[in-house]
């Protein structure tokens, strides 16, 4: 005698989770347990903790041969997720659990062996498919909350025995309600924290309200670390399905902290960072920081000390907004629209041109330093910014600047003017919406370019910074004013390039 138990989990292939059927089957002949299905170790050593925590919560573990099929077959599973689906299909199977309706629900969760649920990552992509499926998905309560983002119907189990106990209808699992996000804080960090530096403030205004890449460029101690700190504070908060992006990448690693949920990313990694770090990939492709920072900034402070090999990685996501990992046996791909913050030094001491502090005007070891960062790469920056060092003297005497507050408010009137006129921000901006403005100013453009001797990269970059300058003074058309502010931030680049 035979019996069979199909139940609805799902499996994790980068923040897409596709559906899985647990295929479970009972049959005569000596006792055994397998899984197929493509299982990878921790799935096939599911076997010896299903088996303990059946026995532990007080079931009988049957003496039969028990093959459990994992469909699609050709399809990778990976981690312990699958051990509550197994469980139950073990008990439908052998009758020891009735459960009605199994095409309403979906089930996930690594088991203890004392039969306990364990939180596990990558839950709310698989929250947010459940709900487009129309399933109930039951799991366990260290991801209730986090699942609950997706505003599906979720419930949050502490073991195996709460779960038979909710499918007996003994003891119904309660619907689990979307926690209250917060919004954006005032106590952070505050732009009015910087004394002087109006240039690249003004910049920090242009990159926030388009979103575009900066590059502050200047001595130790000028403030551009504490200027890159404060540019989420300056930026709008994320809306339902960028937050329900940006929460379910983090899922795959560590979750967001639910009051976060709609805050801008701030990834800052350390200049010891792999390219693996950076981009992402592993045997199970994994995100890296610029996937992290989707929606947010990514901050490479000391950028020269990046291997050149790392800072290379960054080249295709600044323009296409998504990394594609390729492995021998999975293929991911993970959204990337960051918007990217450097901070370097003129030179390894730091004070290249200054006669008491520096090393001499004319320094090799600057050109070398400088060389870290190609050509391709600085042509992708938007802004280029020099900051210079102040006295104490002089930090002293300057009045406090501009809130953050202030700012946001003039960066989400700029936004909203793109969102409503292209439906994207500037920095997406094509060469064909950037037709008119080259037009209008062809004569004035081509000297420009001539004299910094920019690409056509650069030139349209430089276009559109001029454009969302005339977003930010509300004007429609872009003046000759807005593109000689732009072609300065480009000229930074160039003034660098001659730098040794």
């Amino acid at each position: 005698m035979s019996t069979t138990s199909l139940l609805h989990t799902r499996a994790q292939l980068g923040i897409d989770a596709p559906a899985v059927q647990v295929e479970t089957h009972l049959s005569g002949g000596l006792p055994a347990f397998s899984i197929v299905g493509l299982p990878e170790a921790a799935v096939r050593e599911s076997r010896e903790r299903v088996r303990s925590a059946l026995l532990n919560s007080g079931f009988e573990f049957p003496q039969r041969r028990i093959t459990v099929n994992l469909a699609p077959a050709d399809l990778p599973k990976n981690g312990g997720r699958f051990d509550l689906p197994i469980a139950l299909g073990i008990l439908n199977a052998s009758g020891q659990l009735k459960i009605d309706a199994p095409e309403r629900l979906e089930f996930l969760g690594e088991l203890a062996l004392s039969g306990t649920l364990r939180p596990g990552s990558g839950v709310l992509p698989a929250a947010l498919a459940a709900r487009d499926a129309g399933r109930e998905l039951i799991l366990p309560a260290g991801n209730a909350a986090e699942a609950a983002l997706g505003k599906g119907c979720v419930r949050g189990a502490t073991s195996l025995l709460t779960v038979c106990a909710h499918l007996r209808a003994l003891e119904l699992l309660p619907d689990t309600a979307p926690p209250p996000c917060a919004g954006l804080s005032e106590d952070g960090l505050c732009l009015s924290d910087v004394r002087g530096q109006a240039q690249a403030r003004r910049a920090l205004e242009i990159a926030a309200a388009g979103a575009h890449s900066l590059l502050l460029r200047g001595p130790p101690g000028s403030g551009k670390s504490m200027l890159a700190q404060r540019l989420p504070g300056l930026l709008p908060p994320l809306d339902e399905q960028q937050a329900l992006t940006v929460a379910a990448i983090h899922s795959l690693q560590r979750p967001r902290p639910v009051n976060s949920f709609r805050l801008p990313p701030y990834r800052a990694p350390h200049h010891t960072a792999s390219a693996v770090a950076l981009a992402g990939g592993g045997s199970q492709p994994r995100p890296g920081e610029v996937s992290l920072a989707h929606h947010g900034v990514l901050f490479l402070d000391e950028m020269p000390e990046f291997e050149r090999r790392v800072l290379e990685v960054l080249r295709e996501p600044l323009e296409s907004g998504e990394v594609h990992i390729a492995r021998a046996n999975s293929q991911a791909s993970f959204p990337a629209r960051f918007q990217l913050i450097a901070a370097m030094n003129p030179c390894p001491c730091g004070w290249l041109g200054d006669p008491q502090r520096g090393c001499g005007y004319v320094c090799e070891k600057a050109r070398r330093y400088q060389q870290k960062l190609s050509g391709p790469l600085l042509d992708r920056i938007d802004l280029h910014v020099p900051v210079s060092a102040l006295s104490p003297m002089e930090l002293t005497r300057q009045p406090p600047g501009e809130t953050s507050a202030a700012v946001r408010q003039r960066v989400q009137a700029a936004r909203e003017r793109q969102l409503s006129r292209q439906g994207h921000l500037n920095h997406r901006l094509a060469g064909k919406a950037l037709a008119p403005v080259l037009a209008q100013h062809q004569r004035w453009l081509e000297q420009a370019v001539a004299r910094l001797g920019l690409s056509a990269r650069a030139l349209h970059r430089m276009l559109r910074v001029a454009r969302t300058i005339a977003d930010l003074a509300g004007s429609e058309h872009v003046a000759e004013e807005a593109l000689a502010e732009a072609l300065g931030y480009r000229a930074g680049e160039t003034a660098g390039r001659r730098e040794h």
